[in-house]
């Protein structure tokens, strides 16, 4: 297991505080058993026979405090009897006269001098509360735990792992051009000599961008685990702190700490929460930001921690690469940027496979259906995936993973999960059974690499009534415009359904349109897909590459040219929908078919859906439309 190595020697400067310690002790115990001296032991008496000896005239006199009242008795009843008693006073504004009516002396009683252990134990123990609470944060900020004074301390952890939690290269698959990048960096760090004897110099830091999941961090361990190196590890918002300053002591001790190691590897996760531009840094170029401070010190540290024998290497991983400086990118730094990008249809088979081995799989599982179903899928995705479905084959109890369990897998990842308990009205019911069957039906015949698999009525996620599972059939990294066209049609083959069969749309349709508006304003705006508007991008390429957001803003154009955009989009759109309309009316009898059965079934999918989806056509004036 990974374990935090500390190298802080053993504090040994405890004897003064043991001594006190051990002197306060001796004064509790001898405070706690030992009468105080002037404190003589008083009998107690109801207050009520207080005020009948008052009354009998028996009372000398008597010495009042809030605690108690104190009085000598004139003449005892008994020999042995005590002539002083005590009593716990109570609120009596009449105690005072019928003192005086008796003949009582009375007086409040005089201070009593406090002992010499009270005296010593007010001097002692204050100062010593203040050693202690001084020599607490003293061991804290000296290694060990994170305490208030060690925020200048790194926080980065030194993985050292055993054989049975070490990660290789043979953990990892799906991305391997990243992983031969890297191995240059093992094989350098395991003989630095074939390389510096032609004057060879391996690169001061490696970036490693891609989405999210892809693994960046599981590479960054495999490197480690290749190379036997002490390894550490620290994520970008370990550095930055409330204190000013601190960022940038912790980068220093961080260094300080691998040069001690060296040769090693340095791993920072999430580079961009301390690596962004500094040009944006609150509006003004050179502010006193503490993220920016901890920028600086970092750059100063690759610049000035070189060393041909001993190398320390720096690793980092991003999704959002745009954002860092331009300083932090430049050769001398980060030398080398490695892609890890979602892997190609190879590669997530690879994957499937070494996540495959961890569970049982039932004979005949076929992962290349589930590697070619499962296209943008990240690393993690498919261990999600493998997992999932392992939890259905367990909660159905099975002793095995069947295909079935994985299928589902797949959908419970895109569509959600299944929510049979959201009963549709029988009109509704009817509605989305058509809707679905539009979109198989159009988008069975629209050209491009996906087929329908599933077409399904029972409820998904949070908003799907349906849904119409469409599968790649094969692995496709560019789309022509007839693709784009057709997957615009698709979209809009549900709401065309419901204005044949009901000439009337309801509000299923929304995320269809959404989808269907965004294809168009990329054709036009971003792919330069108008006959009109001409090879132009009207679109900026803003926000990450990797992380998605919202569509990109639209360049500053005329009044006309904007209009000519949203009538081209008008257009596509327009286009697609007639497009999907001419179809399904030439398929009406299919269309009432299909929608009667999944009415009954719920579900229609594999070579049922196949075999009732090929008997459609394509009508030739939906030809003429495309």
């Amino acid at each position: 297991m990974p374990i935090r190595k500390d190298d802080t020697p053993p504090n040994r400067r405890f004897g003064l505080v043991n001594l006190l310690l051990i002197g306060f002790g001796v004064l509790l115990l001898v405070s706690s058993f030992l009468p105080n001296q002037g404190m003589q032991q008083v009998p107690r008496v109801p207050y009520s026979l207080f005020v009948s000896q008052v009354d009998d005239g028996n009372v000398r006199r008597a010495y009042i405090t809030q605690e108690q009242i104190r009085y000598e008795l004139k003449s005892p009843p008994e020999d042995d009897a005590p002539s002083v008693l005590a009593t716990t006073p109570i609120f009596d504004m009449d105690l005072p006269k019928r003192l005086e009516e008796h003949g009582v002396e009375f007086a409040a009683a005089p201070p009593q001098k406090p002992s010499f252990i009270t005296t010593a134990l007010s001097w002692i123990v204050p100062p010593l509360i203040f050693i202690l609470v001084l020599q607490f944060f003293a061991r804290r900020s000296m290694g060990g735990a994170q305490g208030a004074l060690s925020f200048t301390k790194s926080k980065a952890k030194v993985y050292v792992p055993d054989e049975e939690s070490r990660i290789t290269f043979a953990d990892v698959a799906g991305v391997d051009e990243a992983k031969q990048e890297l191995t240059e960096i093992v094989d350098f760090l395991k003989s630095s000599e074939r390389y510096t004897a032609i004057g060879a110099r391996i690169p001061k830091g490696v970036l490693l961008v891609g989405p999210p999941g892809t693994g960046k961090t599981l590479l960054s361990k495999a490197v480690a685990g290749e190379a036997g190196v002490p390894f550490f590890i620290i994520s970008g918002s370990e550095f930055v702190e409330l204190f000013v300053g601190a960022g940038a002591a912790r980068v220093r001790d961080l260094f300080e700490e691998a040069k001690k190691k060296a040769p090693c590897i340095i791993f920072i996760d999430e580079l961009d929460a301390i690596g962004k531009s500094r040009a944006g840094s609150m509006g003004v170029v050179g502010g006193n930001d503490e993220r920016e401070q901890t920028l600086n010190q970092l750059l100063t540290e690759m610049d000035g921690f070189a060393a041909k024998d001993k190398p320390v290497i720096v690793l980092a991983a991003t999704n959002q690469p745009e954002t860092l400086d331009a300083a932090l990118l430049r050769p001398g730094r980060f030398d080398r940027q490695v892609l890890v990008d979602r892997p190609d249809l190879s590669g997530r088979k690879t994957i499937l496979d070494i996540y495959a081995r961890k569970v049982k799989l039932a004979p005949g599982v076929d992962l290349d259906r589930i590697a070619q179903a499962t296209s943008g899928f990240a690393g993690a995705d498919l261990a999600n995936l493998v997992n999932e479905g392992a939890l259905l084959a367990a909660r159905a109890k099975r002793t095995c993973v069947e295909q079935g369990d994985l299928n589902e897998a797949i959908e419970r990842v895109v569509a959600g999960l299944e929510k049979k308990s959201r009963v549709l009205q029988a009109d509704e019911k009817k509605v989305v059974a058509y809707h679905e069957v539009g979109h198989a039906i159009v988008g069975h015949l629209m050209p491009g690499g996906s087929k329908v698999a599933k077409i399904s009525i029972v409820p998904r996620g949070m908003a799907a009534l349906g849904y119409t599972l469409q599968l790649p059939t094969e692995e496709r990294f560019l789309n022509s415009k007839e693709d784009l066209e057709g997957q615009i049609a698709t979209l809009l083959g549900g709401r065309s359904a419901e204005e044949i069969v009901f000439g009337a749309v309801t509000t299923g349709a929304a995320n269809d349109l959404q989808r269907a508006t965004d294809i168009a304003e990329q054709m036009v705006g971003t792919y330069g897909m108008s006959d009109i508007l001409g090879p132009l991008a009207y679109d900026k390429q803003g926000g990450s590459r990797f992380l998605g957001g919202a569509n990109n803003p639209r360049r500053s154009v005329s009044d006309a040219t904007a209009q000519a955009i949203d009538k081209e989009v008008r257009t596509l759109v327009d286009r697609a929908h007639d497009r999907a309309l001419s179809i399904l009316r030439h398929n009406r009898e299919l269309m009432e078919s299909i929608s009667q059965q999944i009415l009954e079934k719920e579900v229609i999918e594999g070579d049922d859906l196949k075999d009732l989806l090929a008997s459609s056509v394509m009508p030739e004036d939906a030809q003429a439309i495309a």
